[in-house]
């Protein structure tokens, strides 16, 4: 194998292999790393984190960013709780519209972008604060209880496999199909390289901004139902700053901030390597506070390898 296809799988895999060193230091240092429990454990403190990121894939590879999923997630999830609870649903009708409210902020998002032209990042930190304030309107600033069908995603199914883990792998599966069996998935993937080429070539990049953005505010409702029943409740304050994990997860996977690169895989090893991390920590009794120190470090030095790859490929 040459120099040049040994450094592009070393690019393209570094992900992976930085997983792999990391588990392996960790069970190294602590012999109740590798423990069956404590793996799987790492698989539910990864799901919440890798289900946002695999919407925020979709918008990174566009060159976009959503600052707005930890809201959304938090928004969505308190709707179902109202839903269940104030409203009288039954929990079919509350989760979907626990999924409608993903999908509406999804598409404000989309259009205040492709259409009222504002960029990413001013228009998904607005909804940060919208989404973060309906939540807490809607609940009044009070946790709300979860009907038992949902609480009950927050177990095992036999009483061994996480269900957590169990959508973290079906969202992944479909954030896969998306990106490489799909119209949308390609011309994300167009605009995100050249959207001036992109729009000369035939797509609607508008139309497909809106699609992309939905997507996110989708699986942001997936992951806030997924998060409030581990937590037995919904909590207007939920998921406030995993929208850095997540796009922390995507960056660390191998997507590329300036759009046209990013893989579910990636982002999936990105989630888990955030996870692995302060599961390793938290065994090592590691503060709290070290652990925050650690985990900028990582996100600064993923974002630092991103740009290195950006100056190479010119």
């Amino acid at each position: 194998m040459s120099r040049s296809r040994v450094g592009a799988w070393l690019s393209e895999n570094g992900a992976l292999i930085a997983l792999v060193v990391l588990c392996v230091l960790l069970s190294l240092l602590s012999s109740d790393f590798l423990t069956l429990t404590n793996l799987l454990n790492v698989g539910v403190q990864a799901a919440v984190t890798a289900i946002l990121a695999f919407g925020v894939t979709f918008v990174i590879v566009t060159a976009g960013i959503d600052l707005s999923v930890g809201s959304v997630a938090a928004l969505s999830a308190i709707c179902l709780g109202w839903a269940a609870g104030d409203a009288g649903l039954a929990w079919p009708p509350a989760t979907l519209l626990a999924l409608v409210v993903g999908l509406a902020c999804g598409l404000v998002n989309g259009a205040l972008i492709a259409y009222g032209k504002l960029p990413p990042f001013i228009a998904t930190l607005a909804m940060l604060s919208v989404a973060r304030g309906l939540a807490l309107v809607v609940s009044q600033g009070s946790p709300l209880p979860m009907p038992d069908a949902i609480a009950n995603l927050g177990g095992n199914i036999g009483g061994f496999l996480p269900i957590p883990v169990v959508v973290m792998v079906v969202m992944g599966v479909i954030t896969a199909v998306v990106l490489a069996r799909t119209y949308s998935g390609r011309a994300m993937y167009a605009i995100g390289g050249n959207e001036e080429a992109a729009r000369l070539s035939g797509i609607n990049v508008n139309a497909q901004k809106l699609i992309t953005y939905a997507l996110s505010g989708v699986f942001a409702a997936v992951a806030g139902i997924v998060l409030a029943s581990r937590l037995a409740s919904a909590q207007p304050q939920a998921a406030a700053g995993y929208e850095l994990d997540a796009i922390a997860a995507v960056v660390i996977g191998g997507a590329s901030l300036s759009g046209g690169k990013g893989r579910a895989f990636g982002t999936f090893v990105g989630a888990l390597i955030l996870a692995v991390l302060r599961n390793g920590l938290n065994l090592l009794s590691v503060s709290a506070f070290w652990q925050q120190v650690v985990i900028g470090a990582v996100i600064a030095l993923a974002v630092l390898l991103d740009t290195v790859r950006g100056r190479n490929r010119i």
